[in-house]
C-alpha cells in the first residue's frame, strides 16, 4: 500500500482535509513515504502541531474548503461535507479507505448499516479471533483504517465498519458487504432520504461476479446493480412453535439467513441461540448474531467456534449497556440509540422498564413511529428532553389527540434534569433506561459522552 501511495503523491502538493483521527493517522503515513512537493493541512477547528514544525502549511477558519484546488491531490476525513460536489474540482479527492480498499478489497469484509453496524463488527472480528484467525478491525468504529497497513499479509481478514461518510464517494467495494439495515438517518447532512441510501449502497454498488452481498431482505439491491451473491437476512420472528406459518417455512433456500423462534437458519446450518448464556439482548441484536453466523459459516467458522465466541463476547459501551442499580432501580445506558426503531426495540427487550429518558439534538426525522408506539406502551413514565423532546411533546398535543396515557409525558430541559426526575419516579425493581432517539451533537461530543454523562448523574447523590 505504501508503494501505492507514494506513486500517487509523487511530485504533487497533497492537502490533508479534516484533522481528526484519520487526519492525522494519514499525516503520518504521508509523512513516512515521502515524495509529495508539498503537505497542507486544512480544518475549520485550530490545528495543533509540534513545535517549529514550517514544512506543513496550516489552513483553518471558515473558509477552509475554498483552497481545494490550489492542491493536486486532497485526502478527504469522512467527518467533512465537502461544499460543493468533486466532480466540481480541480484537484483529485480521495480517502484512506478508498486507498486502502483499492489495495486489499479481497480480503475484506465491510459492515454497514444505520444501526446495529458496530455490534455486527466487534462480535465478528471477536469470533473469528477467538476461532484463530488472523484477522484485524478497523473503520468508523474507532480505527483508521491506515493504522493496520503494516498488520496485513496475505491471508489476514480484515474486518471494516463504514459509515454512510466513508462511503459515500467510494467507487472500490469490499469482497464481503454486509448492510444491516437502513433508517431515516443524517437527513441535515443529506437533505434526503434517497441520497442517504445511494451512500449506503456504495457498499455493493462496486462489487465484482464472485463477491458476496449479505443485505436486509427488504432493502435488497435493484436488479442490475449489484454483481455479487446476494444474501436475504430477514428479521426474527415468533411462531409460537407454528413454524409452518413463516414464509419460507423450514425449507430455507441456499441465499436466505432466518431467525425463527430464536433458531437461525443458514442452507444447512441451524444454531439456537443460547440467550440465556450471552450478553447480547433482544430481537434486534439476535438480527446481528444471526448475521455474524452466517459470514462466520462463509468463512469456515465452526458452529462449535461460533458457539465459544459468541458466549465469551463482551456489549460494547452505551448499547442497551447496563451500567448499575441504585436504590433499587436498573439504569441502561442506550446511548447509541439516534433513531425512532432502537428507541422501540430497547423497550420491547427491557420487559420491565419504568421509564424512558428521549431527546437531544433535532435533525428533523419522523417520530410517528415511535409516538404511536409510546401510545400504545404500558411504560408509565416517558421523559422528554431537549429539542426533540419539546418537538414530539408538542406532536402529540397537536396532532395526536387520542394520545393514550398523556399524564406520562414529563418534560424536562436537559439530561441531568431528566435523570433527576427519573429517580424520582423509577420504581424499585424496575429499570430506567436512556434511549434518546435523536443524536447528541451539539450537546455532548457524541453519544459516548452523553452515555458517559447518564452513568455519573445516576451514580450522584
Amino acid at each position: 500500500m505504501f508503494d501505492r501511495i507514494r506513486e500517487m503523491i509523487k511530485g504533487m502538493d497533497v492537502l490533508i482535509l479534516g484533522f481528526g483521527r484519520e487526519g492525522k493517522s494519514t499525516l503520518a503515513v504521508l509523512e513516512k513515504v515521502g515524495g509529495y512537493r508539498s503537505l497542507a493541512i486544512s480544518d475549520r477547528a485550530a490545528i495543533s502541531l509540534a513545535e517549529g514544525r514550517t514544512d506543513i502549511r496550516l489552513i483553518t477558519g471558515e473558509d477552509y474548503q475554498k483552497c481545494l484546488d490550489a492542491f493536486d491531490i486532497v485526502f478527504k476525513s469522512p467527518g467533512i461535507v465537502l461544499e460543493r460536489d468533486p466532480s466540481g474540482n480541480r484537484c483529485r479527492i480521495v480517502s484512506q479507505t478508498e486507498v486502502f480498499f483499492s489495495c486489499y478489497r479481497d480480503q475484506i469484509i465491510g459492515i454497514t448499516g444505520t444501526k446495529g453496524k458496530s455490534t455486527t463488527t466487534s462480535l465478528l472480528y471477536h469470533i473469528l479471533r477467538c476461532a484463530g484467525r488472523d484477522v484485524v478491525i478497523a473503520g468508523n468504529i474507532g480505527i483508521p483504517v491506515f493504522d493496520h497497513a503494516q498488520d496485513i499479509k496475505e491471508g489476514t481478514i480484515v474486518v471494516v465498519e463504514l459509515s454512510c461518510h466513508q462511503l459515500e464517494y467510494m467507487t472500490v467495494s469490499p469482497h464481503t458487504g454486509v448492510l444491516v439495515n437502513i433508517h431515516e438517518e443524517h437527513l441535515d447532512h443529506y437533505g434526503t432520504m434517497e441520497k442517504y441510501v445511494a451512500a449506503k449502497q456504495k457498499i455493493y454498488r462496486n462489487q465484482k461476479r464472485g463477491d458476496i452481498l449479505f443485505c436486509r431482505e427488504d432493502i435488497l439491491p435493484e436488479a442490475g446493480t449489484c454483481e455479487a451473491d446476494v444474501y436475504a437476512v430477514f428479521p426474527p420472528v415468533h411462531t409460537d412453535g407454528q413454524a409452518e406459518d413463516v414464509p419460507g417455512g423450514g425449507a430455507q433456500t441456499e441465499r436466505q439467513v432466518r431467525i425463527i423462534d430464536g433458531t437461525i437458519f443458514f442452507g444447512s446450518y441451524r444454531y439456537r441461540i443460547p440467550e440465556q448464556e450471552i450478553q447480547l439482548m433482544g430481537d434486534h441484536n439476535f438480527y446481528d448474531i444471526a448475521i455474524v453466523f452466517a459470514v462466520c459459516m462463509q468463512q469456515g467458522i465452526s458452529v462449535c467456534q461460533f458457539d465459544k465466541g459468541l458466549k465469551s463476547y463482551e456489549i460494547l459501551p452505551h448499547r442497551l449497556h447496563c451500567i448499575g442499580t441504585r436504590n433499587g432501580v436498573k439504569y441502561y445506558d442506550d446511548s447509541i440509540s439516534t433513531i425512532c426503531d432502537t428507541t422501540i426495540q430497547a423497550l420491547h427487550t427491557l420487559k420491565n422498564a419504568d421509564t424512558v429518558l428521549i431527546g437531544g439534538m433535532d435533525r428533523g426525522i419522523d417520530y410517528r413511529e415511535l409516538i404511536e408506539y409510546l401510545s400504545a406502551s404500558p411504560i408509565p413514565n416517558i421523559i422528554l428532553m431537549e429539542a426533540t423532546g419539546k418537538r414530539i411533546l408538542q406532536e402529540i398535543r397537536n396532532e395526536y389527540p387520542q394520545f393514550q396515557g398523556v399524564e406520562r409525558l414529563i418534560l424536562t430541559e436537559n439530561l441531568k434534569e431528566a435523570v433527576q426526575m427519573a429517580k424520582k419516579v423509577t420504581r424499585p425493581g424496575h429499570s430506567c433506561v436512556l434511549s434518546p432517539a435523536a443524536a447528541s451533537y451539539g450537546i455532548f461530543k457524541n453519544f459516548e459522552e452523553r452515555g458517559d454523562r447518564f452513568a455519573e448523574y445516576v451514580m450522584m447523590e
